[in-house]
């Protein structure tokens, strides 16, 4: 056996004890657990939909899932909703169903190539995020991700080329409300840094720009966490929460390998200190996961424990300020 291998039964061990841990907590208190906001600390707690992705609930029972765990906001994957409306459904159903559970659309996971060098793929690929801008302005979802998806470490245009490109897509999400954010990818050449992420929507020269970052991708992509603490906190509006065990080097961990927020290792606390402050908006926090133990439960439990364990690292983080 690899130490590989090992790592990962390491880590699927460490899950089951986490696992267990909250259902005991949840067993013995019975109550949700409550976060105190003091003025000018606000959160909002989120579920990225690639948390429950696993159960295969189609898009409108992710909603009411998200809603039945006490989630009030949500992240949505744009290929389950597709595939609803595909299926017959309609976007008038989904805002129904929305406004019906009290939810709120933050943004919009996608993946159109609107970076790559070749210009007919590019054009495809603005194209497509243009209709779902159109679509998710519908939903009053006023973000979708911008990642680097097309491209290879052989290929990947230059930092200024990309802010060109983002420049672009930022004017087109300006004529329906909706924000592009620039996702940071820690393994994807020239968008792997926030140093990088952070020039590229700097030189875009748009003040709407704006930098999707992730706890998994700030461990991939090897940043350090003195770094953020050179930028305006507010160019992040949205952080993506999730955690890692312990024997994952950054350069091989992969997403799978993601655990609760808090669960792990991961300077959770410290990076969402220095993300407070002196900021002007809600931060919202959203937990995404690609694990496959967790695709195996019930997703209403994997939901709930994630809202729980958000709620367990904020409740922390203000104390501490």
């Amino acid at each position: 056996m690899t130490e590989k291998n090992i790592n990962r039964r390491k880590a699927l061990q460490f899950i089951g004890v986490a696992a267990a841990g909250t259902a005991l907590a949840r067993k013995v208190d019975g109550q949700p657990i409550k976060t105190p906001s003091p003025a000018g600390l606000k959160f909002t707690y989120c579920l990225n939909m690639s948390t429950i992705r696993g159960q295969n609930l189609g898009f409108m029972k992710e909603l009411k899932t998200a809603a039945a765990a006490g989630f009030r906001s949500v992240e949505i994957w744009m290929d389950s909703m597709q595939q609803y409306l595909q299926s017959g459904g309609s976007i008038k159903e989904v805002k129904i169903l929305l406004n019906d559970l009290g939810l709120k659309v933050e943004d919009c996971i996608s993946f159109n190539k609107w970076v790559v060098d070749d210009p007919g793929i590019r054009q495809q690929g603005i194209e497509n995020m243009k209709r779902e801008m159109d679509i998710l302005a519908q939903i009053g979802c006023k973000r979708i991700a911008a990642t680097g998806m097309g491209t290879t470490d052989n290929d990947v245009p230059g930092l200024d080329v990309i802010a060109s490109r983002y420049g672009t897509i930022l004017d087109i999400g300006g004529s329906f409300g909706v924000v592009p954010q620039i996702e940071m990818w820690g393994f994807q050449k020239n968008m792997h840094d926030v140093a990088e992420v952070l020039y590229i929507a700097m030189k875009s020269r748009r003040p709407s720009a704006r930098i999707l970052l992730d706890v998994f991708h700030l461990y991939r992509g090897n940043t350090s966490l003195e770094t953020l603490s050179l930028m305006d906190p507010n160019a992040v509006e949205m952080f993506h929460m999730n955690d890692y065990p312990p024997g994952f080097p950054y350069q091989t961990i992969i997403d799978a390998d993601r655990i609760y927020p808090g669960d792990g290792i991961a300077p959770i606390k410290q990076t969402l200190s220095i993300l407070l402050k002196n900021r002007n908006t809600p931060l919202v926090l959203s937990t995404e996961l690609f694990n496959k133990a967790y695709y195996q439960q019930d997703a209403l439990t994997v939901a709930q424990t994630s809202l729980a364990k958000m709620k367990t690292i904020t409740a922390a983080v203000q104390g501490a300020l």
